[in-house]
Order: C-alpha cells, then sequence, then structure tokens
C-alpha cells in the first residue's frame, strides 16, 4: 500500500476546501453559497477546533473512507469513524478478526493521523431493530445536550453501537464532561458509555 506524499496531501485539503465553498452554490446557487460559507466558517469558530484543524480532519476522513472502499466494501459499510485533531475514533462491526486488524492499519496509513481508537466488534450488525434503537439513543443524548446551557454540544461527535455510546470530541472542563457522560448514561437503553473527549487545556493537544 502507497502513502501518500505532501503532494497529494495539499492537493486532498484544497478538494475538501474546494467543495465546502463549491457544492452550496452549485445546489443553492450565490445566496446559496453565502449561506453555506458562512454556516462552515461559524462551525469551525464556534468549536474548540481551528478551521484548519477541521479541515485536516475532514481530509483524514475522506481518506481512511476511500481506504476502506477500496479494500472491502462490507468494511466499508460496516465501520463508522469519527476524527477529532487527527484522533480517530472506529466503531462498527466487521465479519472478522482480520478485518478489524485491517481497518485499524488502513486508519494509521492516513496522513495526519494521531491516534487509533479501535471500538469495532467482530459480529454482524445487528438486524433494523437494533439499528434503529442506536440511532434513537444517539438522536436523544444529541436533543440532550443542545438544551443544556452549560454544555457546548458543538464540540462533542457521538456514536452509538449496540447500545454502548461512544463520546469524542473537546470538553470546556471536567465537569461539563461529567455532565455529557451522565446524559449518555440516562437515556433508557444504554448499556455502556465510554469517552474519548479530552479536556481543552489538555497538554496531549
Amino acid at each position: 500500500m502507497t502513502r501518500l506524499n505532501l503532494s497529494s496531501v495539499n492537493s486532498l485539503r484544497c478538494v475538501v476546501v474546494l467543495a465546502l465553498c463549491v457544492l452550496p452554490l452549485a445546489v443553492t446557487g450565490c445566496a446559496g453559497f453565502i449561506a453555506g460559507g458562512a454556516a462552515t466558517t461559524g462551525l469551525a469558530v464556534a468549536q474548540e477546533r481551528s478551521i484548519g484543524s477541521a479541515i485536516d480532519d475532514t481530509a483524514i476522513r475522506l481518506d481512511i473512507n476511500r481506504r476502506m472502499f477500496e479494500v472491502s466494501d462490507v468494511m466499508f459499510a460496516g465501520v463508522s469513524l469519527e476524527v477529532v485533531e487527527g484522533r480517530v475514533l472506529l466503531t462498527g462491526n466487521v465479519p472478522t478478526p482480520e478485518d478489524r486488524v485491517t481497518a485499524v492499519r488502513l486508519a494509521w496509513l492516513a496522513p495526519g493521523v494521531r491516534e487509533v481508537i479501535n471500538e469495532i466488534n467482530i459480529r454482524d450488525r445487528g438486524d433494523l431493530l437494533h439499528y434503529l434503537k442506536d440511532l434513537r439513543i444517539t438522536s436523544q443524548l444529541r436533543f440532550e445536550l443542545l438544551r443544556d446551557l452549560a454544555v457546548k454540544d458543538i464540540n462533542y461527535s457521538i456514536e452509538t453501537q449496540n447500545s454502548v455510546v461512544f463520546l469524542m470530541g473537546i470538553a470546556q472542563d471536567k465537569p461539563e464532561l461529567d455532565r455529557v457522560t451522565n446524559h449518555a448514561r440516562n437515556i433508557p437503553g444504554v448499556t455502556k458509555v465510554v469517552s474519548y473527549a479530552v479536556l481543552k487545556d489538555d497538554p496531549k493537544r
């Protein structure tokens, strides 16, 4: 497997920027372009991540998704990922242990990756009922965070797999992170909460 050189990485970043700028224009015209561009910039500014970091994370996500798709459409469909400041969280379900190892290996191949957290399960994703249950949990937790004025919800990513909630993002402080974790634990149907969120002032950032 070949690695992307510096030129390829820069090209990938340019594609991401271009997509963020051009897509709204193609869909809704000039007014949409202005509104879409403002929304994208506003999202990056509102988060603790810089705009450059957010673009880098998007490039990493695209790179990993491309690699997985080229290797296996089953892996591409079964594995979900979140990327925050170069930290990649892998969740989902794959058929074999070899697929699990391959998914982690492909994630590490993406330029800019600083950490890969592997929470992939080795089993079928489950039926539609389980999928809808996970979707309900994620939606309810997002709603709880949105209405909690003591939580800066935009800084958190949520993944729910088989009734287990995975949190990733950047917390303002420990009390805020505790509030988010407690919200997740109190949602009916949640069996476990796993947090990979880091504090805003964490030296590792």
